[in-house]
């Protein structure tokens, strides 16, 4: 029966888009004036305007309609109530538990997971502030002056992305560096010019298994020791991981050994012992406000009805986007330098969780899901692909972020920002006509035989979907926020679409084969024994091992 509401809903929203195929946003911003109002929503001082999409209340009536029936409040409540969510796994989803700052509990098969969160926080909070202090010193005696983060995935893309946006709070801190490639140049360029006695990594891992991860952390330790000895290791590494055995073996002690739990997944998992390296580089208090603006967005999604819940209705628009329009992705655009990592951090956060194809009960979805997200900052992006944006043949819808302050006051840098941010979504939306193009031609004085043959090319068709997010300035609080309201904006999309977004079987399987033909990579006399390779793999094999020879 829900199905069948659905799939009526889905239906409706077709023929809304049919009914406004022929509606340019241009005219609808000219007939409501009252738009923008209509078509915005606030969480504090954050805004969210979605009025420069093709859309109008009877397509947002509909999509509300679509959320109810598809169990959206429901399966929130589920969530925060520490059901097994995530149902492949059988585990519940309680990221938001690591930024809970009130008194209730939080339960896991009826006991509080809140002691634990708070315990493993201030052991966080407490190793952060002795590093930083000088209370804790390398083998030498030396403070250290530089962490070097080893993890992959959510262990490097979360904290990486934090400490960048958040580098006005981190002067007074070490310097941060992150390695996640095993490809040995990202290791090796960031070791180079550091010095081992006053350099602390972080190893993290959950399993302290992980291929890459270990095998950066083993070349890693390689390096410390061939600089001071082995037993300088448990001075210079700390370990992020629920594998203490291995922890210890690795040469770590158990006292900088930081776990975390199987309900939180690994792209949601910077506000807890993930985040540490974002510890050592901002101080416990400042991530402690960056967990509460967190905290903010999560009671907001929490208890805020569907129409003026910002991670409900930037879900809603993504799925008009996505499942109506038939959009395949969309680009993530920061107008703030030091959020060059936040696109990378939310291509993982949805194309992991929502880049599946099968429902709860196991058949396909009948819709499509997630979509390509990708993204670059302001300006740099406008002489990238905005090109693409704005007269290329696919439509892509844009989410702008931009804060009306910034940290540095440096003339009119910050003016000029956010003057290209509003004009991009505006041109972006209402494009420039023909006969705009061939009035502003004249003007330059160019006859009109020329005009006629060049106006084609400088025509915009405008009609491009775009969200504004804006806040008051980039600090702890606001970025806590941000990151919360995608999280949830991603959980909204999978339960409309019937999926598990807290899993990742699809990393699997290349895995696997990597750990198969790693034997065959490092010895090319297996190649021939390889019965079970593809040509094609078998051919580039012995391509490589060519080539790796003619080196010798």
């Amino acid at each position: 029966m829900q199905e069948t509401n659905i799939r009526a809903i889905f239906a409706r929203l077709d023929e809304h888009s049919r009914r406004l195929s022929g509606t340019h946003m241009r005219d609808m911003f000219a007939a409501d004036s009252n738009r923008f109002d209509s078509f915005s929503a606030s969480c504090g001082d954050l805004l969210l305007d979605y009025s420069k999409n093709r859309l109008d209340h009877r397509v947002m009536d509909d999509l509300f309609s679509l959320a109810r029936v598809a169990g959206v409040e429901k399966s929130r409540d589920a969530m925060w109530s520490g059901k097994a969510v995530n149902f492949t796994e059988n585990r519940p989803a309680l990221h938001m538990a690591l930024r809970h700052g009130g008194p209730d509990p939080v339960l896991v098969d009826g006991v509080d997971v809140m002691p634990g969160v708070r315990g493993v926080l201030e052991r966080i909070g407490e190793f952060s502030s002795r590093v930083r202090s000088a209370g804790i010193v390398g083998h030498t005696g030396k403070a250290f002056t530089d962490i070097v983060n080893i993890g992959i995935g959510g262990s490097d893309l979360g904290p990486a992305m934090v400490t960048a946006a958040l580098a006005p709070y981190a002067r007074t801190g070490p310097g941060l560096h992150f390695v996640s490639n095993v490809d040995g140049s990202h290791l090796g360029d960031i070791l180079e010019g550091l010095d081992p006695a006053s350099t602390l990594f972080v190893v993290a891992s959950k399993t302290f298994t992980t291929d890459e991860t270990m095998t950066n952390a083993g070349s890693a330790r390689q390096w410390l020791v061939s600089a001071l000895g082995d037993e300088a290791v448990s001075r210079h590494f700390a370990a992020v991981s629920t594998n203490i055995p291995a922890c210890r073996s690795f040469g770590i002690d158990e006292d900088r050994i930081f776990g975390f739990w199987d309900w939180v997944g690994g792209r949601y998992s910077v506000w807890g012992a993930i985040g540490l390296p974002v510890v050592l580089a901002i101080g416990f208090e400042n991530f402690s406000r960056f967990l509460a603006g967190g905290a903010t967005m999560d009671r907001h999604f929490l208890a805020t009805p569907l129409e003026r819940n910002l991670p409900v209705i930037l879900a809603l628009v993504g799925i008009w986007h996505r499942n109506i329009c038939n959009y395949p992705s969309l680009a993530i655009l920061p107008y703030d330098q030091r959020m060059h990592r936040f696109p990378a951090y939310l291509q993982q956060l949805d194309m992991e969780s929502n880049g599946k194809h099968t429902m709860a009960d196991g058949n396909g979805v009948f819709r499509a899901s997630g979509p390509v997200v990708w993204g670059e900052p302001g300006t740099n992006g406008q002489h990238a692909f905005y090109q693409l944006l704005h007269q290329g043949t696919d439509i892509i819808p844009c989410d702008f972020l931009i804060a009306a302050r910034p940290h540095e006051q440096m003339g009119d840098h910050h003016a000029r920002l956010v003057a290209n941010c509003l004009a991009q979504s505006r041109a972006l939306m209402t494009g420039k006509t023909i006969d705009q193009v061939l009035a502003e031609l004249k003007r330059q004085g160019i006859d009109d035989s020329e005009a006629e043959k060049l106006a084609p090319h400088k025509v915009f068709p405008g009609n491009r979907p775009s969200n504004t997010i804006i806040y008051q300035q980039l600090d702890p609080e606001t970025l806590g926020s941000l990151i919360a309201l995608y999280e949830h904006k991603v959980f909204v999309q999978g339960i409309i679409w019937g999926i598990n977004s807290f899993d990742q079987w699809g990393v699997e399987l290349g895995k696997q084969l990597a750990r198969d033909l790693l034997p065959i990579v490092m010895d090319g006399t297996e190649i021939q024994a390889a019965q079970d390779q593809d040509s094609s793999t078998t051919g580039l094999l012995e391509w490589f091992h060519s080539l790796e020879k003619q080196g010798d």
